[in-house]
């Protein structure tokens, strides 16, 4: 299968009881965008990495990296290579010497140690099929939405919305076309965790049909 390239858009931080995240990957050559439910701690990982700050202690993550890097192993690449029942899977390709070893690991820490190794992330166009959502977004539009020491961890809410906003409410009960607006009302707001649950009825719905 080919292998579509991913790069890292934005941290979603969504202030509810789940205390709830979201990392958004988005295509390299593309508009489709990926987000994915991570914990706090991958979050906050994900995070420092990105802005490369040295912590006093080394971050789990960051231990890997140096266990990894005192056996001389490498990462060589992230692929997200399967999503079953709303849950992410992901394979570590490391290589020491000669010897290529696939490793499988949860998606949120397969990101993290990629941002550490500087690997590049994959998923497969099946997946993107599935979980993917599609923003048209300008050049100058793509580039603020990068997580950056102001944003990482945060949702912006200074974006507007292009139709007029639905109250929120039991996703069951809605339209197609009203999910469709919902949809597109959070993207634009970039809360991705809203999004992903309203992709996730709209891919439910297509399923039972």
């Amino acid at each position: 299968m080919r292998k579509i390239e991913l790069e890292i858009i934005a941290l979603s931080h969504s202030i509810t009881q789940s205390h709830s995240y979201a990392v958004v990957l988005g295509e390299v050559e593309g508009h489709r965008r990926l987000p994915i439910v991570i914990g706090g701690f991958e979050a906050q990982s994900i995070a420092v990495a990105l802005e490369k700050m040295a912590p006093t202690r080394p971050l789990t993550h960051d231990m890997t990296k140096s266990i990894c890097t005192s056996f001389g192993i490498d990462l060589q690449e992230v692929i997200i290579n399967n999503l079953d029942d709303g849950i992410f899977y992901a394979q570590l390709v490391c290589k020491r010497g000669d010897e290529v070893v696939e490793i499988d690991s949860r998606t949120s820490d397969a990101i993290a140690l990629a941002v550490r190794f500087d690997a590049p992330i994959y998923t497969y166009e099946f997946i993107l099929d599935a979980a993917g959502l599609v923003v048209e977004n300008s050049g100058e539009e793509e580039a603020a939405s990068k997580p950056t020491k102001a944003t990482a961890g945060a949702t912006s809410s200074s974006a507007s919305t292009t139709s007029k906003p639905i109250p929120e409410g039991d996703l069951s009960k809605r339209t197609p076309a009203e999910l469709k607006t919902l949809l597109q009302q959070y993207l634009d707001k970039e809360d991705y965790e809203k999004a992903i649950a309203v992709r996730d009825e709209i891919e439910r719905r297509r399923k039972s049909s």
